[in-house]
């Protein structure tokens, strides 16, 4: 196990330090002189962000600058493509990091264990909003008994379906409520419709991954490697019950999964709460076709959701302005008024739970049939189960793509296969396996 360092917290509002140099980020300098707003703040803070999330943050920034005269918000969209590369490079050199970066979830813990120092912990300011966020938001952005990033956007699963194939095979949906009902209802939709269940890349870990987490689960566990644990084959299992009577339909790329729904090629699909804005924006043509329920559960009283992308915003210790960056973010991430400005126009799910009562997410929506599919995600929200989230997980998601491809395409066990994962992936880490 590798060493985790914590940057130490000091002093700005009880928690966040104004200057000073961290191990992984350049000194963080004086903050850029300008007119002061009436609270201190001043100067420019720079974000880096990609796609509709740095929409947001510029149709945001003004009504901040408005309030805060001495700052100005600059955003700057570096694309998705390259983002990591351009993060990674400024973390390796300790310069050219902006104030604030976007971090999916899945990277917060790999920056941390790899450049120590590189993020400022934000317990110190952030730890009162704790039961205010998503329980698996918040541990996403822990690591090393430290909270290195704010939670942003959430993205609860759910089983977004056809109505009209539902209905001509006399399936009732409200029926699905175990997997076992899904794979019954997805065997009787197949024989009158022909369609298959849902669209997955069988060659990737992808959908293993989110039924691992609806179990409760990620790679590791207190640390060691779990991939071979009775949660993980009984996942894989599932994908296999499912591969082998002929319900799920091999697509690899993002592109060949909307032209299949686009064609109608089948009658589901499990996945976060952006599918309804890739429905309604690629596929308008189809309103009234679909309708969603909770993710169909492994037992019956079990948890029907688990989570599949999400974001946060994460200070960089080569920050020269952290108390304009720090102010900037609480004003954005916990402010109910913002959040749901944010979900209404760039349709990012809040994981702010005081959000989620809004009533926009009781609206009516004509696509889904007139059902209040924002609801059902809300109400999921709390019950995403908490993973732990580590450096090595990229890693060890390689290793599993092969595991799955090795059961889905080439008829391996999955308990033979996750034991031959777990064993590369302990020997790829030096991390023990999990007993």
């Amino acid at each position: 196990m590798r060493k985790i360092h914590i940057i130490t917290a000091i002093a700005l509002a009880g928690g966040l330090a104004m200057g000073g140099c961290s191990t992984g980020g350049a000194p963080a300098g004086e903050a850029p002189k300008s007119s002061q707003s009436p609270d201190g703040l001043s100067g420019e803070v720079r974000i880096w962000s990609w796609d509709v999330a740095a929409k947001a943050l510029r149709r945001m920034a003004p009504r901040f600058e408005k309030a805060h005269p001495g700052v100005r918000i600059r955003v700057e969209d570096i694309g998705y493509d390259n983002a990591y590369d351009k993060i990674t490079a400024g973390f390796r050199s300790r310069s050219g990091l902006p104030d604030v970066i976007t971090l999916e979830d899945t990277r917060i813990a790999g920056y941390v264990e790899r450049f120590p120092g590189g993020l400022v912990d934000l317990s110190g300011v952030a730890g009162k909003y704790r039961t205010d966020f998503e329980p698996a938001k918040w541990a996403a952005a822990s690591s090393a008994g430290g909270l290195f990033a704010l939670p942003w956007d959430s993205a609860p699963v759910a089983l977004f379906y056809r109505r009209d194939y539902f209905e001509r095979a006399g399936v009732d949906s409200a029926s699905v409520v175990t997997w076992n009902d899904a794979v019954k209802a997805a065997e009787r939709i197949k024989r009158v419709t022909g369609k298959r269940l849902f669209v997955s890349d069988l060659a990737a870990a992808h959908m293993f991954t989110t039924l691992l987490q609806q179990l409760g689960q990620g790679y590791f566990k207190n640390g060691a490697v779990a991939v071979s644990s009775p949660a993980a084959v009984r996942a894989l299992t599932l994908l296999k019950t499912l591969r082998d009577k002929d319900l799920l339909q091999d697509e690899k790329t993002w592109d060949d999964r909307i032209s299949a729904t686009r064609r109608g090629e089948v009658a589901a699909q499990p996945t976060a709460a952006w599918w309804s804005g890739t429905l309604t924006g690629e596929m308008p043509e189809l309103s009234g076709r679909f309708g969603v329920i909770p993710l169909p559960a492994f037992d019956p009283d079990g948890v029907r959701t688990s989570a599949n992308g999400g974001s946060a915003l994460a200070i960089t210790s080569q920050t020269g302005n952290r108390k304009a960056a720090w102010a900037f973010i609480e004003w954005l991430l916990t402010d109910r008024a913002n959040q749901v400005s944010m979900m209404r126009t760039e349709a990012l799910f809040p994981s702010y739970l005081p959000a989620l009562t809004d009533p926009l997410f009781d609206r009516s929506q004509p696509y889904f049939g007139g059902q209040r599919v924002d609801r059902l995600f809300a109400d999921e929200v709390r019950n995403i189960p908490p993973v732990e989230l580590t450096g090595d997980d990229a890693r060890a998601q390689e290793i599993l793509n092969r595991a799955v491809a090795s059961v889905l395409l080439d008829g391996e066990t999955p308990g033979a296969a996750l034991g031959r994962a777990a064993k590369r992936i302990a020997a790829a880490t030096g991390r023990p396996i999990a007993r």
